[in-house]
């Protein structure tokens, strides 16, 4: 009778967003025993890996690459390897790539599974002083003008307490827009650098924000 051939498990692995000694015991177990590890950029990954001295293969996997990646991934864990994807920081396909590897073995019967650890919107809104009962979760608005009035459009009259992550040289106008869209008095937390040694978390109104960075 032939054997029942036995595939591999993708390991979704959270890696510290800035401060290193946030890397579960249990993530750094996982990336020590992989056969294979995804990364979102090998050079980045490549310094977590040599601070916890794990030596195991790279391969690249990100937004630019995911197919073919993908791809060359699911065929390995077919064949009965195990990979952990990470990301440069934080939580892999939470605003990071991965939901594509994850969806496409989700479809070929592949195991997946969570290393649960830091995700950077999550940490934010812990302590964001705003109501974590009831939130949205945005990621980056669009950089398109029109496709970007469109989506602020639609959360005009949100109520629940919405994360977005932002690059620092589109901050004023992300929180222009805000003003515009949402009004001046609505409560808002800006939070950067979280776990690392200049981490700044700002409390105040959306017109106060805009004013503060003007």
């Amino acid at each position: 009778m032939d054997e029942q051939k036995t595939t591999g498990t993708l390991y979704i692995v959270a890696t510290p967003i800035g401060n290193s000694r946030d890397m579960s015991e249990r993530g750094r177990e996982i990336l020590s025993t992989a056969d294979i590890i995804a990364a979102e950029d090998t050079r980045v990954s490549v310094k977590l890996l040599n601070h916890f001295d794990i030596k195991k293969p790279l391969v690249s996997y990100h937004e630019h690459n995911r197919a073919a990646a993908g791809q060359a991934i699911l065929t390995r864990l077919l064949s009965g390897e195990t990979c952990a994807l990470v990301t440069d920081a934080g939580t892999p396909a939470i605003s990071d790539p991965g939901q594509e590897l994850v969806t496409l073995c989700a479809e070929n019967g592949v195991t997946v599974q969570a290393i649960p650890g830091c995700c950077a919107a999550v940490a934010a809104l812990a302590v964001s002083g705003l109501d974590t009962r009831r939130f949205t979760f945005e990621g980056f608005l669009p950089t398109d003008n029109r496709q970007r009035a469109a989506r602020l459009n639609e959360l005009s009259r949100e109520t629940r307490t919405m994360l977005f992550h932002e690059a620092p040289h589109r901050l004023c106008e992300t929180l222009a827009d805000f003003a515009a869209v949402f009004g001046g008095e609505r409560r808002i937390a800006l939070c950067r650098e979280l776990t690392k040694r200049n981490e700044e978390i700002l409390r105040l109104t959306v017109g106060e924000a805009v004013a503060y960075y003007a």
